[in-house]
């Protein structure tokens, strides 16, 4: 078996080549202290929540990049990293969000965000080998202001979805949502206008 060096010639570090968005190996010591500040921030907001909603807040302020003091976060929350999560003002994010935070996530304000929405930036390459090679990389996700996404919606690597518009529950988000629209199905397709 032959090994491929993906990155002659690149200098970087995985992590480097994480955040500027091309594709990495994960078997980075900065990625995986990073990754394990998550799980154990995680597991804290998850614990203080049954005794003080308050202070379990503070905790998910701390894990996430932003999370405006309006905003509320139910958990369990699963993210890779939490600190490339923008959670906007007044928004409301319900049990169960999983934010695969490879690539930044930017949650507006006065959003709706229903039980166990996946909000998934990974991406692997089609190609088997580089696949088996373990390479992947990200693309943003971008959820505009006052957006509801029905419970078990699922947005994929790259989307962004308009201001005012609303996802469908168990819907799956494979391009970009214009502004003040209904979206619905797998894929989501725009159903009407609002």
């Amino acid at each position: 078996m032959t090994t491929t060096d993906h990155f002659a010639g690149d200098p970087r570090t995985n992590h480097e080549r994480m955040l500027a968005g091309d594709l990495y190996i994960s078997d980075d010591p900065d990625i995986a202290s990073r990754q394990q500040r998550a799980i154990t921030l995680q597991a804290r907001f998850a614990a203080a929540f049954a005794d003080d909603v308050d202070a379990a807040q503070e905790i998910a302020r701390e894990l996430f990049g932003s999370l405006h003091e309006t905003a509320h976060v139910r958990p369990p929350v699963y993210v890779d990293y939490g600190s490339f999560v923008t959670i906007g003002a007044g928004t409301f994010v319900n049990y169960g969000l999983t934010a695969l935070d490879v690539a930044p996530i930017t949650i507006g304000a006065d959003c709706q965000i229903g039980p166990n929405v996946q909000l998934l930036t990974p991406t692997h390459p089609v190609e088997p080998q580089p696949r088996r090679d373990k390479l992947e990389a990200a693309k943003p996700i971008t959820i505009g202001d006052n957006v509801w996404l029905g419970g078990g919606v699922i947005v994929l690597p790259g989307v962004t979805i308009g201001d005012d518009s609303v996802i469908g529950a168990g819907a799956v988000v494979t391009k970009d949502v214009p502004a003040g629209v209904v979206a619905v199905g797998n894929p989501a397709r725009v159903v009407r206008s609002l």
